[in-house]
């Protein structure tokens, strides 16, 4: 005996699945494409730029991939990420988490927008309706996950058990793909919106003339809307104040120098004094480097063609050069600082293999995703890529890398390896 399938009542419960719940005078199809128009120029300059420094990473060299098993595929841009311009990671970084904070208050003003559908009955009509939902859930989950994780890693601060960066980026792949979806199934509604209302005037409308768009089945405008309380304006200009607010607080601790005073919610945004007063992500006491691994008995171990252990003496004995060079990292900040040290291609000649087409670089620490390296040809060959001993005219402190840590233009602030204890020069 067939049981009978569940029905799905007519009738919606009390609550926010019934029209009549939703009555704030705002919401419609207007105000959704609107934020939504704004906040995809946003969206798109994060995705490109995060997909960027996936590929700073130069992740098909050694382990430098940080995605399990290498990534999807083709997520490697098959090209050796240049030196030129030395600012180039701490651009393509700095506006990705600019643009991602950003983004923020204007997705949570489109959420907002957009929350009866969430909410609409019945809740499959059709097996066209449940993809349509599943696709939702995918952008609203995907979105979520992808802005607050990153917010959160910009903040230092990590509250759950898996990897940030391969969790971020496969996340930002499933939002990206749900995102495309509903851009394209939006595109008449955007169109139809922006046709009926035209693109600013619903903005000029005073408090007495704010006025709800008719109702509709299946759209975001109330039926039965509440008096406004406040002018579609006000809300935008409210929500665009604080894309703005957290936008510079970003570009402080990107940019630095007089607009560092602005990164006042951004941990890394601001340094210390002294020559070595700048930002440090890992010290030397979290990453367990004892005093006596970097003390006199510290050798670097240096092997190509031949094989070679320098002292920090010997490495300071051998040509020094100097270079104003930035140090950018994935949460966003970065800082300019004057290094010194010898040239890794100096260092490639001397141990036998001039013209290495890649180097292994390997710290005292002993965990982490990032104690080894693996730098291209072209990172080598560059003048300015050091191993520096000084910045600022001062020795390293610990915190920064003592007594000796990689510096190559435009890497991301990873690969700038503190604490070297290894080098091997390599043929691919």
């Amino acid at each position: 005996m067939k049981l009978p399938r569940p029905k799905i009542p007519e009738q919606p419960p009390p609550g926010p699945t019934r029209p009549g719940f939703w009555r704030s005078p705002l919401r419609g199809p207007w105000l959704s494409s609107f934020l939504g128009s704004a906040l995809l120029p946003l969206i798109v300059i994060s995705a490109v730029t995060g997909f960027l420094s996936q590929a700073a990473y130069n992740p098909d060299l050694g382990n430098n991939s940080v995605l399990p098993g290498g990534g999807l595929g083709w997520d490697v841009l098959f090209f050796s990420w240049p030196t030129n311009p030395a600012w180039l990671y701490a651009l393509t970084q700095g506006l990705h988490v600019i643009c991602g904070l950003a983004a923020i208050p204007l997705l949570l003003a489109k959420l907002w927008s957009v929350m009866p559908k969430l909410f609409e009955w019945p809740p499959l009509r059709s097996l066209a309706h449940l993809l349509e939902r599943a696709s939702l859930a995918l952008l609203v989950g995907g979105s979520l996950f992808v802005f607050f994780t990153g917010l959160l890693n910009i903040q230092l601060f990590y509250p759950w058990p898996f990897s940030f960066v391969p969790s971020h980026y496969y996340a930002a792949v499933v939002f990206l793909a749900a995102l495309a979806l509903h851009v394209a199934l939006k595109l008449p509604t955007v169109r139809d919106a922006f046709r009926r209302r035209g693109v600013l005037r619903p903005l000029r409308a005073d408090l007495a003339h704010t006025a709800a768009e008719p109702y509709e089945e299946g759209t975001t405008a109330p039926l039965e809307p509440a008096a406004a309380t406040i002018t579609r304006r006000a809300m935008l200009a409210t929500v665009g104040a604080a894309s703005l607010g957290v936008g510079l607080m970003a570009v402080g601790q990107v940019v630095g120098g007089p607009l560092r005073g602005l990164a006042w919610l951004t941990p890394r945004g601001r340094g210390g004094d002294g020559p070595n007063g700048f930002q440090v992500n890992k010290t030397a006491a979290y990453r367990g480097i004892e005093p006596a691994e970097t003390g006199a008995a510290w050798r670097l171990r240096l092997d190509g063609g031949r094989s070679l252990r320098l002292s920090r003496e010997q490495l300071l004995a051998l040509p020094q050069h100097t270079y104003d060079l930035p140090i950018a990292c994935v949460e966003g900040w970065s800082t300019t600082q004057s290094w010194t040290g010898v040239r890794l291609r100096d260092l490639a000649e001397r141990a036998g293999l001039a013209g290495a087409d890649q180097v292994l670089v390997e710290s005292l620490q002993q965990g982490g995703a990032f104690r080894e390296v693996t730098l291209s040809s072209g990172q080598i060959a560059d003048e300015r890529s050091l191993l520096a001993l000084r910045v600022n005219g001062a020795d390293l402190s610990p915190d920064h890398g003592f007594p000796a840590r990689i510096i190559v233009p435009a890497a991301p602030g990873v690969h700038c390896t503190k604490w070297v204890s290894s080098m091997r020069f390599e043929r691919a």
